[in-house]
């Protein structure tokens, strides 16, 4: 009897021990494949992808060549692009119904701002993600569950802000790229109900609409203060009435000067 046993118990401990190779084995592009399907969901367009690799031994992971494509209906090929992002996590936690992330670093982030400074494809994208994480909450009261988060510190370094400034805003003439500080957020779900990703999404992209606002007015701040409360989301009117104003300044000069 004990033969068998021991047979059978040998059987089991290697099925069990091949079945968990081919899990990790797959699960880097398991990964990918949740970034590439959830991610539309969270943010209402496109997002890709290059590779995803993660190790549950050490809780070390990079992220490379993610694309969050631009909402409707903005033009440019992309509103963020990351070339390389990494993070440290709790290996233990893993297994627990909340997961601590230690850090997670996003290096030279490409942003693509394109708009006005009221209406732009950043704050389109904000607002998708509001959508998202509300539901998210209406589901957890009615009784659903998802995985939480704590996070100690996001740090974005060295981002570069392409500006592409449409409608009156246009007339600035301002510079195609913005500079803005180092970002650093940090205690995100620290409490007993932790953060979900899409809510963690939505916070950092938050902070980032929060810094690239003020950089990308200080691009136009030598505009005329009709001109500027037009570009701050004023009706039509006081659009058409900043254009005209501009016009009739500009054919002023030149009748000096004949």
């Amino acid at each position: 009897m004990k033969k068998p046993l021991l047979i059978a118990t040998t059987v089991v401990v290697l099925v069990s021990f091949v079945g968990a190779l081919l899990i990790w084995s797959y699960f880097d592009d398991w990964v990918a494949a949740g970034v590439r399907s959830v991610g539309p969901q969270i943010t209402q367009t496109k997002v890709d992808v290059d590779s995803v690799k993660l190790s549950p031994r050490t809780g070390t992971g990079t992220i490379r060549n993610l694309v969050v494509g631009n909402p409707a209906p903005y033009q440019e090929p992309f509103a963020i692009r990351l070339g390389e992002g990494s993070l440290t996590l709790d290996p233990a936690s893993l297994t627990t119904d909340k997961v601590i992330v230690r850090s997670i670093r996003l290096n030279a982030p490409e942003i693509n701002f394109e708009g006005g400074l009221q209406d732009n494809n950043l704050k389109k994208l904000v607002a998708n993600m509001s959508r998202f994480t509300a539901s998210e909450k209406s589901s957890a009261t009615e009784g659903g569950s998802s995985k939480k988060l704590q996070v100690d510190e996001v740090s974005i370094n060295d981002a570069r802000i392409n500006v592409k400034l449409t409608g009156v805003a246009a007339l600035a003439g301002a510079g195609t790229s913005v500079a803005i500080p180092n970002i650093r957020l940090a205690n995100l779900g620290s409490g007993p109900e932790g953060i979900t990703p899409a809510a963690l999404s939505e916070a950092i992209l938050n902070e980032i609409v929060r810094q690239v606002g003020p950089a990308v007015a200080s691009k136009i701040g030598g505009l005329q203060p009709a001109a500027m409360e037009a570009i701050r989301g004023s009706a039509s009117k006081a659009a058409g009435d900043a254009v005209n104003q501009a016009t009739k300044g500009l054919d002023g000069l030149l009748n000096k000067k004949k």
